[in-house]
């Protein structure tokens, strides 16, 4: 497939840039809220920042990693790391779960759309671009919580999350087929995963769980299995 314009891949590289700030400042404000020390809370940062796409970028053998290719990154992000540090513990600033989730948010859309759309100039179908941008939008914050020591966001909360990215990749696949503009494509694939997900933290909006109307899973009665307990 022919290479993207000019303008496109720099299109592309601005919203990869901006989903990796994103989830930066998702890791970093999952790990200041478990209190880790300096080595922890930059490897908690780099993992949500660089996960998602790094995973991506093996199953699509692009060499070398996006990261590798814009080592100025991993500066950015050691910068930020210290910035923020210095700042949180002169302001006390208090980390919420809250606070965490719209920068994830901002970051899911974007990564997303940037990751579909990598696929697709790849000339590879259009159900594997899509989930390719689910796995680049997601993979990073399940590695973040796995570290963490939490069960994923995208796994436990049940609002709609991978979901989001999912449906926002076909927008962007849609887009395309209805013969626009690849840019444009790119920023209404991204715009809807994040306001799809922005939606459903405004809103509580949940989706179904496991058990929820038989009081439990596989596991037997009341309160046992994923979908026990209050939500």
């Amino acid at each position: 497939m022919a290479d993207p314009t000019p303008w496109i891949a720099l299109l592309l590289k601005a919203a990869e840039a901006a989903a990796t700030v994103a989830f930066a400042l998702s890791g970093l404000l999952a790990g200041a809220r478990q209190r880790l020390d300096a080595v922890g809370l930059c490897f908690v940062t780099g993992l949500a920042a660089f996960g998602g796409g790094t995973l991506r970028d093996v199953l699509l053998d692009r060499r070398p990693f996006f990261w590798v290719e814009h080592a100025h990154w991993l500066w950015a992000l050691l910068a930020l790391c210290v910035g923020a540090m210095l700042f949180m513990r002169r302001r006390h600033f208090a980390i919420t779960e809250r606070a965490m989730q719209w920068p994830d948010a901002l970051g899911l859309g974007l990564f997303s759309a940037s990751g579909t759309q990598m696929a697709l100039a790849l000339g590879l179908p259009a159900i594997v671009a899509v989930l390719m941008g689910v796995v680049t939008a997601v993979f990073g914050g399940v590695l973040r919580d796995i570290v963490l020591n939490e069960i994923p966001t995208a796994f436990r909360d049940h609002r709609p999350y991978a979901v989001c990215a999912f449906v926002g990749g076909w927008v962007l696949v849609g887009a395309r087929a209805l013969g626009l503009d690849e840019g444009a494509a790119l920023l209404l694939g991204a715009i809807t995963a994040t306001g799809l997900r922005a939606l459903a933290l405004a809103t509580g909006w949940r989706l179904p769980a496991w058990g929820d109307e038989a009081g439990g899973g596989p596991g037997g009665g009341p309160g046992h299995g994923p979908g026990a307990g209050p939500r």
